[in-house]
């Protein structure tokens, strides 16, 4: 407790006391003053602690050992507030904690640390630290806390550490460790409350005496190689977590955790059978992610969760059988933010009583069996932000009262029979970043409202009958980095500002009805398309292919793109000449004019298309010579049934594109027994076979497809970031996507 001298309180008490008695607390006050100032000067003498001479010294030649770039180590003097990183004791100068957390040092410990023998908490974590851990650290007979997690060590954990018998936290995730975790590790510490050994390549079984450990609360060992059944724990866990590991078998009960695991995370193992009901027995569990497995079976109607679960993940696995109708004890006082039962076999319809999630944030359904209609009261879900029921087979249109999930962020419902209009009131969802609706048969045409989404970034309405010209609600979206409007039945001209997009990435209007002149117009706004120039401009971004969505502090949503940058116009009724601009695009590495009416020659200035890599000009009436420079870095080419003329000269290259020049009449293909001179003789008789239209393998990283992308969640109390931690419930929950 301090004490503080406080003037006005004796004048203000003064005033309540009788005259009487004014001598006495005239002595009262000026005593209290002399004890205040004792204090305080007492306190700045204790905060100036004489470091411990041979503490001093081990420090010192630690530090020698070090690579310490940043030259955080600033170690002078002999005062230990002055040592940054160090903690000493009030009464003998001892060290008793030592914490250097992302000081980016580098190079191996050395055995003078372990001259700390007073030693309390260590923490080195966030380095670049790397060899074995010393021995001597049996030596820190006192210590508590020992994190070294995210550096580099790896060899054997030493037997010595056995002797830490007040060990209350033991952290060496995120290393290199790639033995059997020691026998004794359950066994050396009465006192061991957290045990974080994530992030390594531990193999083998768990310890038994890690299954039977009363004091032990917190069990990390996600991503190493541990394998064998799954065991049951006997102590009243808080926080479990095994994800990434080849366990096997089926699921335990965990019943002496039933009143105290707030976090279960068993995803991406080996475990079988169904999802035992004893599961949703578990009242304090905030977080189940049990993805990525091979459970099967339906889900039991008594399968109900308390209201304190977070996140529910059954992801990935072979669930079969109607959704459950409820999934909580009390729905409407939830607070479930994530559900995801997506990649299973689920069938039926979407159970009404799921519109009553009303803290839900994020919805999962897609690749299953469901049928029936988006229930028209999920507009209740207000705090909603991604909704993904795609890969199904569900029907009607979609409802109205979407609209009432007016944070939407993500709207997914690609490959599923919906129909009907685009209802123009989407406009109210301004947040919308994704909307796909591919797949799908939707008609109409694109309302002039959905100009209020100015927040879309990825759009697909392709394979629908849409119909109509393009409007210029389109020019609203001023974020936009994918568009795929193809297989539809678009008609018109091509605006000038399709091409005007800065942040575009990928366009495809092919399988339309689009007529008239592609449009000249300025094509080096993008900044995608025009990439190639980072050797002249290295602020140019580099073309990454996740889309990640923030939704609040911790949870995190990726997609997976196409990964390349394509412009693909092909089976449109497009005519006239290739517009000069469109061949000067550096960052291109796809672009598709087939199956048009395009005629003239092929723009002269391909060696500035330093990044494509795939080139399909096939039928048109393109005339003219074959450009020399034009095989370039190409991995595919098809000018096949134009009207291209002249001789294509073999040392060139374009003996790698078998069936490229195929009906091209009056074109001479340089056999490959000619001198390079031509004397060798051409090909103009019998023309080789027309290439596939569709080069799946030729497009590296993928192309455009009606599976524009894949979605999924990982959550996150693991490095799942789908990184998920919505709110102080569901910290360290992370959120990724599945494909």
């Amino acid at each position: 407790m301090e004490a503080r001298w406080d003037p006005d309180f004796c004048f203000k008490t003064f005033r309540i006391f009788n005259s009487r008695f004014t001598p006495l607390f005239l002595l009262f006050c000026l005593s209290f003053s002399t004890l205040s100032s004792s204090l305080t000067n007492e306190d700045n003498v204790l905060d100036e602690i004489t470091l411990n001479i041979q503490d001093r010294a081990s420090l010192l030649l630690f530090k020698s050992q070090l690579h310490d770039p940043n030259q955080r180590l600033s170690w002078v003097g002999s005062s230990c507030t002055n040592w940054t990183g160090v903690s000493c004791s009030r009464w003998n100068g001892r060290v008793v904690a030592l914490n250097l957390t992302g000081f980016n040092l580098s190079g191996q410990l050395h055995s003078s640390l372990c001259k700390l023998s007073f030693l309390e908490t260590l923490y080195l974590s966030h380095n670049n630290l790397d060899g074995q851990i010393p021995a001597c650290f049996s030596l820190f007979w006192n210590i508590k806390i020992l994190d070294l997690s995210h550096n580099m060590f790896s060899g054997v954990i030493p037997d010595t550490l056995m002797k830490l018998s007040r060990l209350t936290h033991l952290d060496f995730s995120h290393n290199l460790f790639d033995q059997m975790l020691p026998y004794w590790i359950g066994n050396f510490s009465m006192k061991l409350e957290k045990l974080e050994m994530g992030f390594n390549s531990f193999r083998g079984g768990i310890p038994e005496g890690l299954l039977h450990l009363k004091s032990l609360k917190y069990l990390g060992l996600s991503h190493n190689n541990f394998s064998g059944d799954l065991p049951d724990f006997r102590q009243a866990l808080e926080h479990l977590s095994l994800v990434s590991n080849s366990f096997s078998g089926t699921l335990p009960c965990l019943s002496s955790s039933v009143e105290s695991l707030s976090f279960l995370d068993l995803a991406e193992n080996l475990l079988e059978g169904g999802v035992p009901t004893c599961i949703s027995s578990l009242r304090a569990l905030e977080h189940l992610n049990l993805s990525f497995n091979h459970l099967t079976y339906e889900i039991s109607p008594r399968f109900l969760f308390s209201n304190r679960l977070v996140v529910l993940d059954l992801s990935y696995n072979q669930l079969s059988g109607y959704l459950p109708k409820k999934i909580l004890d009390s729905p409407e006082k939830s607070g479930l933010i994530v559900l995801d039962l997506s990649h299973n076999q689920f069938s039926g319809e979407i159970p009404p009583d799921f519109t009553e999630l009303k803290s839900l944030q994020a919805l999962f359904l897609s690749h299953n069996l469901l049928t029936g209609e988006i229930p028209s009261r999920i507009g209740n879900l207000t705090y909603l932000q991604v909704i993904d029921l795609s890969h199904n087979s569900l029907s009607g249109s979609i409802p109205l009262n979407i609209v009432g999930c007016f944070q939407l962020l993500a709207l997914i419902l690609n490959n599923n029979n919906l129909s009907g209009e685009i209802q123009p009131e989407l406009d109210a969802l301004d947040s919308l970043k994704i909307l796909d609706i591919s797949n799908n048969k939707i008609s109409g045409e694109i309302p002039l409202t959905l100009a209020g989404c100015k927040s879309l970034e990825v759009v697909d309405l392709s394979y629908n009958n849409l119909s109509g010209p393009l409007n210029d609600a389109l020019t609203k979206w001023s974020n936009l980095r994918y568009l795929s409007l193809s297989h539809n039945k678009f008609t018109g001209a091509l605006a000038i500002w399709i091409f005007m997009f800065e942040s575009i990435q990928t366009i495809d209007l092919s399988g339309n009805k689009f007529s008239g002149d592609i449009p000249d117009g300025i094509f080096n706004l993008s900044l995608h398309f025009n990439n190639g120039e980072a050797k002249e401009n290295p602020k140019a971004p580099l073309l990454d292919s996740k889309f990640s969505l923030v939704m609040g502090d911790d949870l995190h949503l990726n997609y997976n793109l196409s990964s390349t940058v394509t412009i693909d116009l092909s089976d449109n009724l497009l005519h006239g000449q290739i517009p000069e601009g469109l061949f000067g695009l550096h960052g291109l590495e796809y672009l598709n004019l087939s199956y048009n009416f395009l005629d003239g020659q092929i723009p002269t200035n391909l060696e500035s298309m330093w990044r494509l890599k795939i080139l399909d000009l096939s039928h048109n009436s393109l005339s003219g010579e074959v450009p020399e420079n034009l095989s370039g870095n190409l991995t595919h080419l098809n000018l096949s049934f134009n009207y291209f003329s002249g001789i294509v000269n073999k040392t060139k290259g374009y003996w790698r594109f078998s069936g490229a020049f195929a009906g091209n009449p009056n074109l001479c293909v340089e056999s490959s027994g000619g001198d390079g001179g031509g004397g060798g003789g051409c090909l103009t008789g019998k023309l080789p076979e027309e290439p596939e239209r569709v080069y799946e393998e030729g497009k590296e990283d993928g192309l455009i497809s009606g599976w524009v992308f894949s979605v999924s969640a990982c959550v996150s109390f693991y490095s799942v970031g789908v990184a998920l931690f919505c709110s102080s419930r569901s910290r360290n929950f992370m959120f990724q996507t599945k494909v």
